[in-house]
This record gives C-alpha cells, sequence and structure tokens, in this order.
C-alpha cells in the first residue's frame, strides 16, 4: 500500500480595505443640546451618556466626531439628522469627511 500525504495549501485572499467616513457634527448657537442629544441617541445610536459626552464635546470645542461608517450610511444618517433638524426649524450641519 502507498503513503497517503496530506498538503495544507494556505491561500491569503486580500479583501481590499473599505473607505471609512466620519460623520462630524458642528456647533451652532441656535440648536438646542437636548434636540442635538435626541439625534445622536435616535440617528446615531448612542447611549444617553455617550449622547450626552459628545454634545458637550460639540458645544466646547466647536465640533465632534459622532460616528464612522461607509460612505453610503455616513451619507445618509448625516441627511437624516440634517433633515430632522430642518424639519424643527434648526440650523445644524454635520459634514461627512474621508478618514
Amino acid at each position: 500500500m502507498g503513503c497517503k500525504t496530506a498538503t495544507n495549501v494556505v491561500t491569503k485572499i486580500k479583501i481590499p480595505k473599505i473607505p471609512k467616513y466620519q460623520v462630524v457634527m458642528l456647533n451652532d448657537d441656535i440648536t438646542t443640546m437636548e434636540f442635538v442629544v435626541r439625534i445622536l441617541i435616535e440617528i446615531f445610536e448612542k447611549s444617553e451618556d455617550e449622547a450626552n459626552s459628545l454634545m458637550m464635546k460639540i458645544h466646547l470645542t466647536g465640533d465632534a466626531v459622532v460616528g464612522v461608517y461607509s460612505k453610503e450610511i455616513a451619507e445618509t444618517k448625516s441627511s437624516q439628522a440634517m433633515e430632522r433638524a430642518r424639519a424643527e426649524e434648526f440650523p445644524l450641519v454635520c459634514e461627512v469627511r474621508e478618514k
């Protein structure tokens, strides 16, 4: 009887990196802190503690990264936030920036 030889072949597959995009929320003097917290919870799925911390960072420093997503998701969340703001007559601005 002959000997059987097992051969293990490891193939490395390179998966292209999908670029990530940051949603950056900017401070303004009109949008209320309560509205910002609500948007962070409802659209960006932050906990109440995270939302309050981010809101304070936006208020104190002028802006904050509120999420990192694929381009399509970042653009959608940014648009949703600004549409909700306009519906309530707030000038909230979210920018989408490549990470």
